[in-house]
């Protein structure tokens, strides 16, 4: 039962491969074609270099991917290792948001021109986001495991009883007692 699921994930990595490997042939391949060919009077050895250096990290990081994702087989056919999950949450999808915006920056440089390529600018503020928010949440993690609770201020006031608390004690109903 375990061989099938190996043999599913690396199914689901070859084909997420192959598709990722066609799409960013085909979005490079537009851009020199259209840069080159149709809006050839705005070519400059600078759009090259913005085109180089701002898709080197997609670049790396599919790379990266194909490496650690793609199954390796043994000689007679039989599957040797399905590869790291592609579809996994955390780094690998953070990794696959730069290759997908990357293609946009990309596509959007070929038909409007390298002004496009300030949208790649959304890459750090994204980042600086997603890091803030799981350092937040780690710290809430924390809390709640050091008897803290969860550290919101709205549901507790200086003596320590919630809304909820103080609401019920008030009708007379029932009353909490502190050890």
């Amino acid at each position: 039962m375990a061989q099938k699921a190996a043999k599913q994930l690396a199914a689901r990595n070859t084909t997420k491969l192959n598709q990722a490997h066609l799409i960013s042939l085909g979005n490079n391949v537009f851009f020199l074609l259209l840069r080159l060919l149709v809006y050839r009077s705005t070519y400059t050895r600078n759009t090259l270099l913005l085109w180089v250096l701002l898709s080197l990290p997609a670049w790396v990081v599919e790379f990266w991917l194909e490496k650690v994702g793609r199954p390796t087989y043994a000689e007679n056919g039989e599957l040797k290792k399905s590869g790291e999950d592609l579809e996994a949450k955390g780094l690998t999808d953070f990794m696959w948001d730069l290759i997908y915006w990357t293609w946009a920056c990309t596509a959007a440089a070929a038909m409007v021109g390298d002004k496009a390529w300030w949208m790649y600018a959304v890459v750090p503020v994204y980042s600086v986001w997603v890091a803030s928010t799981t350092v937040m949440g780690m710290r809430k993690g924390m809390a709640g495991i050091a008897g803290q609770g969860d550290g919101s201020a709205q549901a507790t006031d200086a003596g320590g009883d919630s809304k909820r608390q103080k609401k019920l004690e008030k009708r007379g109903g029932q009353q909490v007692q502190y050890r």
